[in-house]
């Protein structure tokens, strides 16, 4: 039995308009042409595909099958010919990110720097998305795609997964707790934690540790930049949980050591969330790709 993807597209076409007449506009093709596919068809496989004299024009079981392969393959060529047509002509379009991940620049720089070489018609740009809300912006159509580890239930946003990370404890080589397997969360309470400076509900040290173990640092120092949270973690001037992406240069820095945080450690997911109608975008399947691939041979450098 030879299948074509016209025929496919055929059953879905009667299936959809419920008679020849209307499903042979939908296809551009004459009814005749139509009546001696669906004969020509129903001759290699052997059996009818549609009852006959019946109105709407319905599938036999036979034909429900081929509509079941017709609906599984038909949107796969479907955006592999949308993503090819729009690789040939260099379509335009905007890629605006909002990150609520303080630390996501260390990742996404690599992405969007792959990302370039294929879209250079795509304007992108990247806003910190702790200075403001951004799923409120992404619904609202001024960004386009919101990186977060905190998915909700939105109307019209998808949260894709992207990639699971780890935070692990970052300390001074000479610091007492580099002696140690792992860290727990009593071991912070005589500790200056060193934090990126956004609210605790969107730090991992707090949200997976601290809070629920009702713990306290002695003190809390918030630094805007990655490499100096590395400085004054080297200098024995506090610790740091930072996410695994982060310090993957440093686990063979003699200056420092990364713990896991508690005995079984910490895994944590990050995801983009993005309009449902972008999803089948060509440029931003591509991009969403690469921020899956990336970061992953990122953290495998460690």
């Amino acid at each position: 039995m030879h299948i074509e993807f016209r025929h496919l597209r055929t059953i879905r076409a009667i299936h959809q308009a419920g008679g020849l007449a209307r499903a042979a506009e939908m296809l551009h093709i004459t009814q005749s042409a139509l009546s001696h596919q669906i004969k020509g068809l129903e001759d290699q496989a052997g059996v009818q595909l549609f009852v006959r004299r019946s109105k709407p024009m319905k599938l036999s079981a036979a034909g429900h099958r081929l509509l079941r392969l017709a609906e599984k393959v038909l949107p796969e060529i479907e955006a592999l010919e949308a993503e090819f047509s729009g690789v040939r002509d260099g379509s335009a379009g905007r890629m605006h990110i909002a990150i609520e991940c303080h630390a996501c620049f260390e990742w996404l720089f690599p992405v969007l720097e792959q990302f370039r070489k294929n879209w250079g018609e795509v304007d992108v740009d990247i806003r910190p998305g702790l200075a403001f809300d951004a799923l409120p912006a992404l619904q609202k159509e001024e960004v386009d795609l919101v990186v977060s580890s905190d998915p909700e239930n939105l109307p019209g946003i998808t949260f894709k997964p992207l990639f699971d990370y780890e935070p692990v404890f970052l300390a001074s080589s000479v610091h007492p707790l580099a002696q140690k397997n792992y860290v727990e969360a009593e071991d912070f309470r005589g500790e200056t934690l060193i934090t990126y400076p956004v609210d605790r509900s969107r730090l991992d040290v707090f949200t997976e540790l601290l809070t629920p173990a009702k713990v306290e640092p002695a003190a809390t120092r918030q630094v805007e930049l990655t490499a100096v949270i590395l400085l004054l973690v080297a200098s024995n001037r506090g610790v740091a949980v930072l996410p695994d992406w982060v310090v993957r240069e440093q686990r063979t820095n003699g200056d420092y050591v990364t713990l896991p945080v508690t005995q079984a450690g910490l895994t944590k997911r990050l995801y983009a969330a993005i309009r449902d109608e972008d999803a089948q975008k060509p440029y931003m399947a591509h991009l969403m790709r690469l921020a899956r691939e990336i970061p992953v041979r990122l953290q495998r450098r460690a």
